[in-house]
Order: structure tokens, then sequence, then C-alpha cells
């Protein structure tokens, strides 16, 4: 496993939820990060571990022909040990999410 470079990729969005078709956009992207196995770290801040950046790539190309048409959906991707080095300002961290390769599957 020590030859993968890891990498995360952080989803942020804001999306209207004012009309009916607005609210069920929302919930057809959000349901289809979970699919894709993204965890949520805070509201409307997705993010996900993947293998290397070949496989961030792909998953970049998918999350984007699933964006709504309206609002603001923003991919950052960032190596696993940059994304180690958040700084928790307030709060708590979420010790029941496994956050790490242990939740990566390799087929």
């Amino acid at each position: 496993m020590s030859s993968y470079r890891f990498m995360r990729l952080i989803v942020f969005f804001d999306l209207p939820i004012e009309t009916t078709e607005e609210k069920r956009a929302y919930r057809h992207f959000r349901k289809f990060l979970i699919q894709e196995g993204f965890i949520m770290v805070q509201q409307s801040v997705y993010a996900k571990l993947v293998l290397n950046g070949t496989a961030a790539n792909l998953l970049r190309k998918r999350i984007k022909k699933a964006c709504p048409t309206k609002g603001l959906v923003q991919v950052l991707t960032v190596t696993e040990k940059q994304y180690a080095a958040i700084d928790l300002m307030v709060g708590k961290e979420q010790d029941h999410v496994v956050a790490n390769e242990k939740r990566l599957v390799i087929f």
C-alpha cells in the first residue's frame, strides 16, 4: 500500500433549495456523493479518499456529470498528508467515521 499516493477529493457545494425542482436536484446530488463513498465533513462539505491522481481525475469527471445546473459546486484535490494536517480550531473530531486508507477498497 505504501507505493500508492493517496489523495482526498473535497467537494464544497452551495445549492439553491427554493423550488421543488431545486430541492430534488440538491437531494439527488447529495445522494450521488454518498453513493460514491463520500463522507460528510461538515454541512455541504464532503470528502473521499482515493488511491491516486488518476482515480481522483476519474471521480472528478463523474462529479461534474452529476452536478445540478444551478448553484455552486467546487472540488479540491489534496494529498492525504495535506488533508491530515487540518487544524481543528473549534469543535470535536468525529471518531465514529473511518476516514483513512482502512476505508479504501482496492479491486
